[in-house]
């Protein structure tokens, strides 16, 4: 039986792609590898979402040849984004890789690396319409927390964005589908699902929308943790945020990226909102869901942002006051609108823009966290915490990190109460109650 290593680069689409892989090499008597280096074949499974992340590729194929010039008959593979995206560079400048495989020919993988074992390149980078392997069961290690694909692809052609080119238009799982593998999931005793997509709000299995999806996955076992992501501001509808405020095991958190605060920068982006328009979903979300809480992705730097347009962003900042925040410069991407753009923000400005970004999200924090000392979240306990076996770490529903003393008698997978003490910008602290 050959052995498959698989590294996982990106977002948690990838992370739930690699167990759709994996399950369609153990069909095909794989068995799972250590490290790159007891492997007959190493996929790297890419994210080509941002510059740094293929540079990051690059640099480990580049390590990758050391492995295969040790082991001359073993393979190594690019499978994801980066593989649709740059199928062409990736062939011609990278003798050392054996297969090129897209996110739709993953059920190709057997074939492809039989191929490329008599020699020739294994490659599959067809997108297709149809393909969400709805038929096939990812393969998952036990544990707390698991991720579900339930859409693919995107139909929003953000003029920043790779991902309707790399992976596709939309198209939805069936409901039945998704609540099978979700029951599955509860007899194993995961306690945390996550439901993923490019855009969650526009799953639609031609029967069933999100806010069905979401409500039949939350009937399924009230001790299972729901969240999900990502959505896109103008699908995020008041039936959604009702079955949010319906089912008490559906976490208080919605990310929901806003990219910048200025208008004329949204539609330069192709974003299809407004701020006025975020804004109503937010004070809406806040209605229905006491509590809610927000974090959110911004970019800095997006080609012709003014000083204007960058000051815009820290108020909408300031006026949601969002949790937490994912934070980037702008990184052109070759085959979107906006390369053909002149990126036209020096490099400089990015980074004093990003930093005053990074700075007042960094403050809005940690005063969002101190107003929880003295207060009782319950938190479900994921693991030991990065410093110390003598201390647990969890989250709440909200998404905050809390870490807090381990008592002989909570296990991790426990749901516990926690006293709040004390508060940085990204954790709690407290004690069991």
């Amino acid at each position: 039986m050959k052995k498959i290593y698989i590294e996982t680069y990106g977002c948690q689409m990838n992370l739930a792609d690699t167990e759709v892989v994996l399950s369609i090499l153990k069909e095909n008597d794989f068995t799972i590898a250590q490290n790159e280096h007891e492997a007959d074949v190493i996929l790297l499974n890419t994210c080509s979402v941002r510059d740094n992340a293929e540079q990051r590729i690059y640099g480990r194929i580049g390590n990758l040849k050391t492995v295969k010039r040790e082991k001359p008959a073993a393979l190594l593979g690019i499978i994801g984004c980066m593989a649709e995206r740059l199928k062409d560079n990736l062939t011609e400048q990278n003798k050392a890789i054996d297969l090129i495989v897209g996110p739709d020919e993953y059920r190709r993988l057997p074939e492809l690396i039989a191929r490329a074992e008599k020699g020739n390149k294994g490659i599959g980078v067809q997108l297709s319409r149809t393909e969400t392997y709805d038929d096939i069961v990812p393969y998952r290690e036990d544990g707390l927390s698991a991720w579900i694909s339930v859409m693919r692809g995107c139909d929003k052609f953000c003029t920043f964005c790779v991902v309707p080119f790399t992976r596709g238009r939309e198209r939805s799982r069936s409901l039945i589908s998704i609540v099978e593998e979700v029951k599955e999931l509860s007899k194993r005793g995961f306690k945390e699902i996550t439901l993923l997509g490019q855009n969650v709000n526009s799953y639609h299995d031609n029967e069933y929308d999100f806010a069905d999806l979401l409500s039949a996955v939350a009937k399924v076992d009230n001790t299972i943790r729901i969240r999900y992501t990502t959505s896109h501001p103008q699908d995020l509808s008041e039936k959604l945020l009702n079955v949010m405020a319906e089912n008490a095991n559906i976490c208080n958190y919605i990310h929901l990226p806003v990219q910048s605060g200025s208008n004329r920068i949204l539609e330069l982006m192709n974003r299809t909102y407004t701020i006025d328009h975020y804004l109503n979903i937010v004070e809406k979300a806040k209605q229905i869901i006491p509590g809610v809480s927000f974090s959110t992705d911004i970019i800095s730097g997006f080609p012709t942002e003014t000083e204007e347009d960058h000051l815009a962003t820290l108020e909408i900042m300031k006026k949601i006051r969002y949790d937490s925040a994912f934070m980037f410069k702008y990184s052109p991407r070759e085959g979107t609108k906006a390369y053909k753009m002149k990126d036209d923000v020096d490099e400089a400005t990015k980074s004093r823009r990003l930093t005053e970004i990074i700075d007042l999200q960094q403050k809005i924090s940690s005063e969002e966290n101190q107003k929880l000392i003295g207060k009782v979240v319950e938190v479900l306990v994921e693991n030991y915490s990065r410093k110390s076996v003598r201390e647990y770490s969890g989250r709440t529903d909200t998404n905050k990190t809390v870490v807090f003393p381990v008592k002989e008698h909570i296990s991790i997978g426990n749901y516990v109460q926690i006293k709040i003490s004390k508060a940085t910008s990204s954790t709690l602290i407290g004690e069991i109650i």
